[in-house]
């Protein structure tokens, strides 16, 4: 099948059977990426995830764009992208065709109440397998830790976390870097 094909259509049923927004989607989206498709390596998949979450927009849209320009170019971005948006667009029309007429339905209440759980479960997933595989050791299992204290607890907008994450880590990519390259040069290599 062509590949233009297999980008939108898994990008449409992602799209189309995840709720509860991008973290919600992680599951699935590595699930066909990575485990079925293997268009991109887990360590990748790990890369993207992060570089689709500092990036402005929705994340969901963002990793689609990233994985569909790895796999087909810019064509392929756009593709991936239209594939995530599409479903979601219909579904929403659709929803506020007749929104006024099942607003106030306690079925239609009932179902949300229930259905809220169960996103939250499945963005609880993905955080747990990808620490797996993030290799955190005793300094970067703080990381997390501490961002969630200052944006829960302290109340600093997660804006300033990320860009204090970003500075940080080059800083410690320079210093690492730093050290190598003295290191090396030390020993005379």
């Amino acid at each position: 099948m062509n590949q233009y094909i297999q980008l939108f259509n898994t990008f449409a049923k992602i799209g189309s059977f995840t709720i509860g927004g991008g973290y919600a989607m992680i599951p699935l989206i590595k699930s066909e990426v990575v485990d079925k498709k293997k268009w991109v390596r887990n360590e990748e998949f790990l890369d993207l995830l992060a570089i689709s979450q500092s990036a402005p927009g929705i994340l969901a849209i963002n990793i689609s764009i990233f994985i569909g320009e790895k796999v087909k170019g810019i064509k392929g971005s756009v593709i991936a992208a239209l594939g995530t948006a599409l479903p979601s667009f219909l579904i929403i029309l659709l929803i506020a065709m007749f929104f006024e007429s099942f607003r106030d339905n306690p079925t239609v209440s009932s179902i949300f109440a229930g259905i809220r759980p169960a996103v939250v479960a499945l963005i609880a997933v993905p955080l747990i397998s990808l620490s797996k595989s993030t290799k955190l050791n005793k300094y970067t299992s703080m990381i997390p830790v501490l961002s969630v204290i200052l944006i829960v607890l302290l109340g600093i907008s997660p804006i300033w976390v990320i860009v204090a994450g970003t500075m940080l880590g080059i800083f410690h990519f320079y210093f690492s870097t730093g050290r190598i390259n003295r290191t090396k040069n030390n020993t005379g290599a």
